[in-house]
């Protein structure tokens, strides 16, 4: 049924004579607005072409439409699968009439959902590419990275449209849809990577937990990122590509003793990425709301159901529907730091402290911050920065649990090294640990650091920075600072590179500039408690 005329406007579909008949013009209306998502009508392959067909003999439909702007987050393309398929194969495209300066121009995804149905969550997901492809193909043997090897059984599947910037002018679009017939190759037997490495024990490990390939929009094969790890110095990665499960199945042919591969996906909705890490190789998380919906924390529950942590993915990032708006109640930690050091990680570092003062003055559980490299392609560094997590062993399991604790700092390579502590009356704290003394009772803070040449060591509390040191050009150097737990409720640090002048940079002062250089390291707190 149409509701409010919408069918006419956003979704009048004319799918071409490809060899069978036209669909009449009552038929193109039949289209149901609901929500968020838009269904158009039903494209249908006749049964019998299907018995009629050869062995991998074709037949294809093209529709073609229009979408104005305030278009539905998805729209939905049943298409109609006969027995006998073996092959699945789209194509699509979309104009891009130009547009004035400042204002979005078109920009559409697109994925596929099988006959098991688009339920959210449900188990009908088959694929997604973003904008990233403009064809995929899907049989029981192989698909193109992105999408989910498999039979392709008989039943209305929906090819799903995304467009998430539509034109002033509006998107004309088309879709081809092609059925090869035949007979099932050899399944695809998935190689999924081991939940555990040969590690050092309890130990401090180095990892990228936000890493993209082939399988969404990155342009490196799963092998060229696993080799990137290791020639970064890593001991583990995380595989997270946008809003798929694919690439999970290759991962296993890639770790061994020396790299842990995690399995997880970055969950890119309209409102917010967020990152999925630890999932069950093969599982997947649906991204198909908004922070007005409730589909955040439903899925974030599903993710730590299964063992998996859950991070909202570079908050403060500028582009379309990047910018995190649901909030941190769901969260296990942040990623402040995402890849070569930018203002938006400076506004993202100033609100993870805030809410640091906030769990001290409530009493309540503080989130831990992380940074990874989201690399994609060349010349972004897998890396740049890493995590390293204190774990007791180098298994899923173990780095997930550093994670969640805090037990944690941020690198920008392997290359900066550090110990950061505090003590008192005898008794010693690290990182996420929690030191009670009495209230005037000297606390002893210490920074061991290397790998930041003529660096700026800052020491920050829930008053600020209190203390600023430099380091020396060869980037080595201990830096301690007393305090009383009276006076702080919490002391982290961070280490900087000098300012562009080569100054180290003033971090109590103001100006027109930012007064500091890039982040190099920065940890996590230690926490100071009065007896």
């Amino acid at each position: 049924m149409c509701l409010d005329g919408r069918c006419e406007r956003h979704a009048a579909a004319l799918p071409a004579d490809d060899g069978a008949h036209t669909l009449d013009r009552r038929r193109l209306l039949m289209a149901a607005a609901t929500g968020a998502a838009l269904t158009l009508v039903p494209v249908s392959f006749p049964q019998a072409r299907a018995a009629a067909a050869p062995p991998g003999g074709e037949v294809s439909r093209t529709v073609t439409g229009h979408l104005e702007t305030g278009a539905a987050d998805f729209v939905y393309l049943p298409v109609e699968v006969p027995k006998g398929v073996q092959k699945i194969a789209v194509e699509y495209s979309y104009d891009r009439p130009a547009v004035p300066a400042g204002t979005p121009g078109n920009s559409c995804d697109i994925g596929i959902f099988d006959q098991r149905g688009t339920k959210l969550g449900g188990k009908g997901f088959r694929g997604w590419s973003g904008g990233f492809r403009t064809s995929f193909e899907i049989s029981a043997a192989e698909a193109t990275p992105g999408y989910l090897p498999g039979p392709i059984g008989a039943g209305t599947w929906n090819v799903v449209l995304g467009p998430y910037q539509v034109a002033p002018q509006g998107m004309d679009y088309q879709v081809k849809i092609t059925l090869t017939y035949g007979r099932d190759g050899a399944p695809f037997a998935p190689k999924y990577p081991p939940a555990r490495a040969k590690g050092r024990g309890r130990a401090w490990y180095r990892g990228d937990g936000h890493l993209h390939t082939v399988h969404s929009d990155g342009r490196r094969l799963p092998s060229e990122v696993a080799a990137g790890a290791r020639a970064a110095g890593l001991d583990f990665m995380v595989s997270t590509d946008h809003n798929t499960s694919s690439s999970h199945g290759v991962w296993g042919e890639f770790a061994g003793d020396d790299l842990l591969i995690i399995t997880g996906e970055e969950v890119t909705t309209r409102n917010g990425h967020w990152l999925a890490l630890g999932l069950p190789a093969g599982e997947w998380i649906d991204w198909r709301y908004r922070a007005r919906d409730d589909g955040f924390a439903r899925f974030a529950r599903q993710v730590r159901r299964s063992g998996g942590a859950v991070v909202p993915a570079h908050p403060y990032c500028p582009y379309v529907a990047c910018q995190w708006k649901f909030g941190y109640d769901e969260a296990d930690a942040v990623e402040v730091w995402n890849g070569p050091w930018t203002y938006d990680d400076e506004s993202a570092v100033d609100t993870w402290d805030a809410r640091l003062g906030e769990a001290v003055r409530a009493g309540k559980g503080w989130l831990p911050a992380m940074g990874n490299s989201d690399a994609h392609s060349e010349p972004q560094v897998i890396g740049l920065p890493h995590t390293v997590v204190h774990a007791d062993e180098l298994s899923t399991g173990a780095v997930l649990d550093g994670i969640r604790a805090g037990r944690s700092w941020i690198a920008e390579s392997s290359a900066v090294d550090l110990a950061f502590t505090a003590t008192a009356g005898g008794r010693e704290a690290g990182i996420a640990d929690t030191l009670t003394a009495k209230a005037d009772a000297p606390v002893d803070v210490r920074l061991e650091v290397s790998g930041v040449p003529n660096g700026t060591v800052r020491f920050i509390t829930d008053e600020g920075q209190m203390h600023q040191e430099s380091l020396p050009a060869s980037g080595k150097g201990t830096v301690v600072w007393r305090t009383t737990a009276s006076l702080a409720a919490y002391v982290r640090a961070e280490v900087r590179h000098p300012m562009a002048d080569g100054s180290p940079g003033k971090g109590n002062t103001m100006g027109p500039a930012l007064v500091w250089g890039p982040m190099a390291a920065l940890t996590n707190p230690i926490f100071l408690k009065r007896a």
